[in-house]
Parts: structure tokens; sequence; C-alpha cells
């Protein structure tokens, strides 16, 4: 979010004594904040929610960042576990079943205009119980700013699909679906989109090997493209020198092909006497 809106959230709190606007947004504020509504749970995330007070440079707008983050906070207690703030960046760290109210709610309120999502993508950490990070990059070209939501979901646990908010999320999830194997509830078209049909596996995930479980290569033969099991061998080359680093020569000169000792041919089989 861009410092003009948190300065103009930062305005509409002191003369409002932190209500919510009325604007397009406040029936669905209203069902939100209804007395029957629990309080978010406990928050999984481990980022810190302080100021970073080392960056002189982002400080105001730090500030007017934390000022509008407690302010979607009021407005959406249900969903949102925390925010943190670095520089010049706000983040919502959110529960899994509060990804459509909360996108709902930050494309339609007035002082949110989030109408854009940019990117949807997932961070892998194995070590968590809850693994994957989900991440949502929103963008507001009416107060020229944007948001970062995150959410978390384990290795079997499904995430609500945000296509029914921005029809833009269709690929996305599919991708992160692909590279990450984060399940999307509700998609309309969940499969792969940058892997081949057939192919087994996540290739972001941390604990996916870099050199992969098959290799693809064009067979001449076949005249097909071919997969086959990994295989890492390599041939067998002879070195005239102790190693294939050692220095051929006094290194002065350029290298003649006559000094170069070629490789003896091979013998042929001599007849075994009876």
């Amino acid at each position: 979010m861009s410092f003009r809106t948190g300065l103009r959230v930062t305005n509409l709190l002191q003369s409002t004594s932190k209500r919510p606007a009325r604007a397009v947004g406040v029936a669905l504020t209203r069902k939100i904040q209804s007395s029957s509504s629990p309080r978010a749970s406990v928050s999984p995330f481990t980022e810190s929610t302080s100021p970073n007070l080392t960056a002189t440079k982002y400080a105001e707008t730090t500030e007017s960042l934390h000022t509008y983050g407690s302010y979607l906070m009021q407005c959406l207690p249900k969903f949102v576990q925390q925010f943190s703030v670095l520089k010049d960046e706000l983040t919502l760290h959110i529960s899994p079943s509060g990804v459509i109210p909360v996108l709902t709610f930050l494309r339609d309120h007035s002082q949110c205009q989030f109408k854009s999502v940019v990117d949807i993508t997932a961070v892998d950490f194995p070590e968590r119980e809850k693994r994957f990070e989900v991440v949502y990059n929103m963008l507001s070209i009416k107060h020229a700013g944007r948001i970062r939501v995150k959410t978390y979901a384990g290795e079997a646990d499904p995430v609500p699909s945000s296509v029914s908010v921005f029809s833009g999320a269709d690929w996305y999830e599919r991708e992160t679906w692909d590279m990450f194997g984060v399940f999307f509830t509700g998609h309309p078209d969940l499969r792969r989109i940058l892997t081949d049909y057939g192919f087994e596996g996540h290739p972001l995930r941390k604990d996916f090997p870099l050199s992969g479980y098959t290799e693809v290569r064009y067979d001449e033969e076949r005249k097909r493209v071919v997969y086959e099991p990994l295989q890492l061998t390599q041939a067998f080359r002879n070195f005239e020198s102790l190693s294939p680093w050692e220095q051929v020569g006094q290194g002065t000169e350029p290298i003649r092909p006559a000094e170069l000792k070629p490789v003896p041919p091979p013998q042929p089989e001599q007849p075994q006497k009876k």
C-alpha cells in the first residue's frame, strides 16, 4: 500500500473513532464483525510484526502502513491472524478459511480497491507442520499501492480457490498446484500447466531432486521423443596426463598436433591355437 493511502486511512481512523468507512464493502464488513464471529486462530507464521526501525528511509511509510494494517485487522478479526511490515511492504497473514472473504473485502472496500491479482505462488518450508505458504500479491490501481496476503497449508490440506473472486487466478493456481502440489478446492480446471502429461512429483518442492527422475530425448530410430529413467553415468575418457587439469607442454608456445600423443589403435584379436 502506498504512503498516500496509508495517510488517508490514518486520517479516516482519527475522524471515525476507528470504525470502518461506509463504502462498497460495508455490508461485508458488518457481516464479518458480527458478535458471533470468533477471533482468528493462532498464527503459525514466524515473521516479526514490529516496525523496521533500522530503515530510516521508510520510517514514515512504515508507521502509516502499521496504522493501515491495524485497520484491516479490526475490519477482519475473524480471518486476519497478524500483519507484518517490512520497509514499504504490508503483508496480511490469514487462515485458509479466510481466503475468499479477505480477498473479496480487499477487492470491494473503498479504502482497498485491490482489483488486480498480480501473482499467486507458494513457498516450501519442509521443517514446518504446515509446510506451504500460499502468497497472493495484489495491486490497487486507484490507490497506487500493493499488498501481500499469506496463508498456509499442509501437504494434504486444501486451500479455497480464488477464481470466483479473481478470474485471472485460474492459471496462477494451476501453476502452484503443478510446481508445489497445493490443492485448491473449487477450481474449475485444476490440472498441470507447465510439466508434461504423466509427470510425477512437484518440481519446486525442497525434497524434489535437482536432476529429476526421468530424462527426455529424441530417439532417431523411433522418430519421436522418449522418456527414460535418469542415468548419470560418465563415459570413459583416456587422458595422457595424471589428471585432466594437468598442463600439457610448457605453456609458452601453442601446442602442435604432433606433440600430443595419439591414442593407440586397437590391436586385432589373435586367433587362438587349437
